[in-house]
């Protein structure tokens, strides 16, 4: 059953606590407020919360904590939840070779599961609104992308469902295997149904859906072109994987005659309606053009270091304008399926750019939130702390041993360790209290994860 948002006069008392809004000026304060009524943002401000508040259900006293805006992931595969820890030392084309066989066997049941681990580590590390991209349909899998909706909404976890597709298979030149991938009408006819079934673009919508081809190197041409014409017909946003390794490049010249930012281009995906993952093998031009088009990016650095992709050139993406958001990407390459922990890597990786100015604490806390909701076309409604918006809020604890000695609040959060997570608010409703989840049994999905693992390393390729 799906969380269910706070009564609309119900007000919860956040006091004491120091604040980083990442409000468009970056409004911090050492000892404030935010008021929370029903499920948006009613008060932030300096000083305790306004004296005359009625119907107060709860009072936190924030002393020794940070409170941030939820953190929004701008890509996952769920999925692999339940493939990790294997292929360990191989580069993506190798990494994907050895995987697709044994993701070619999974069902609704095993994503069900799947979706539940990486929803629950995501939420545990102060996330409160993610992408899941999903692309693997096998013919007898069942409702795959509503089982993976359904485990989502269990744990009260903001989402946006990615239609993900695959088409060319290795008789077709690309690498999944040939009984993975569908047929390009019922791909569409696949995507637009989720669409109309699932899509809510009303204003604190719990559930977003995109449509989402794989990559350049497991899709055909028409695919792309169709899905963006679909899309832009449903008024529903484009996403997909984008310039992640050399290998990658070398193979959309081979195959098209161009790189892969020209390739999207002459098939219609660029634009403020498309977001891609990765982006690392970018060069002046394919920052230019991201930037003229608006076309966002979700930066894995712990993905791309596990896969040895390389280091994106994010903060020459941020001085020419390119939306930027974090990403988990697939735990089967980034094992700890955390998004908390990828502010601190954004953060060191991009400095190895040789310059320690390349990424400051507080941008990649942006990273991690408003440039988030901006890739996922939600900026108006997530990402920071201000009136009027949606109530998804991360309470950090940081007077514990690991970071009372760092008198910069925000450092602490995006230099040091992950802290402890206090509080994780989401529409208003506390799912994460003293870093446990509270709609759903933590030892439970455990228990369902390990299980669903060894039923799908059994089945037959």
């Amino acid at each position: 059953m799906a969380v269910q948002p706070p009564p609309a006069d119900q007000r919860i008392v956040i006091e004491n606590v120091a604040i980083a809004t990442v409000d468009a000026a970056d409004t911090e304060y050492a000892r404030g407020h935010v008021v929370i009524l029903g499920n948006t943002i009613e008060s932030v401000g300096d000083g305790p919360a306004p004296a005359w508040l009625d119907n107060v259900v709860r009072r936190i006293n924030g002393e020794g904590h940070l409170l941030t805006p939820g953190l929004v992931n701008t890509h996952h595969h769920f999925y692999q939840w339940i493939t990790r820890g294997l292929a360990q030392d191989d580069i993506l084309f190798d990494w994907l070779v050895a995987l697709y066989p044994t993701w070619a066997r999974i069902d609704d049941e095993l994503v069900h599961a799947a979706s539940q681990g990486s929803a629950a580590a995501l939420l545990k590390s102060g996330c409160t609104t993610a992408s899941d991209h999903h692309y693997v349909f096998p013919r007898d899998g069942g409702d795959i992308l509503g089982a993976s909706i359904e485990a989502v909404q269990e744990l009260g976890l903001r989402f946006t469902a990615l239609r993900g597709s695959m088409d060319r298979s290795k008789k077709d030149g690309g690498l999944p295997p040939d009984h993975a991938v569908e047929e390009l009408d019922d791909i569409l006819a696949a995507s637009e149904a989720a669409v109309d079934r699932y899509h809510d673009a009303s204003f604190g919508s719990m559930l977003h859906v995109a449509i989402a081809p794989c990559s350049p190197f497991s899709v055909s041409t028409d695919l792309l072109r169709q899905s963006a014409e679909l899309a832009r017909r449903k008024g529903v946003r484009l996403h997909t994987h984008g310039s992640e390794t050399a290998e990658e490049e070398q193979f959309c010249k081979e195959l098209f005659g161009m790189g892969p930012t020209d390739y999207f281009e002459s098939v219609g995906w660029l634009g403020e309606d498309v977001w891609m993952a990765h982006c690392v093998h970018m060069n002046d031009s394919d920052i230019a053009k991201f930037a003229e088009t608006g076309t966002g990016v979700a930066h894995c650095p712990s993905s791309n270091a596990r896969l040895a992709a390389g280091i994106a050139r994010v903060p020459d993406m941020l001085k020419a304008g390119v939306p930027v958001g974090l990403g988990v990407d697939g735990t089967a390459s980034n094992e700890s399926g955390e998004l908390g922990t990828e502010l601190r890597n954004a953060l060191l990786i991009n400095r190895l750019h040789g310059y320690p100015t390349a990424l400051t604490g507080r941008q990649a806390l942006r990273l991690g939130t408003m440039g988030g909701a901006r890739v996922l076309g939600r900026q108006n409604e997530i990402g920071s702390i201000e009136v009027g918006k949606l109530a998804d809020l991360a309470l950090w604890k940081i007077d514990g041993i690991m970071h009372s000695s760092i008198a910069d609040p925000v450092a602490a959060l995006t230099f040091g360790a992950l802290p402890p997570l206090a509080v994780l608010f989401v529409n208003g409703n506390a799912v994460v209290e003293k870093g446990r989840l509270t709609a759903v049994n933590e030892d439970r999905i455990a228990r369902a994860c390990a299980r669903a693992a060894k039923e799908l390393a059994s089945r037959p390729v």
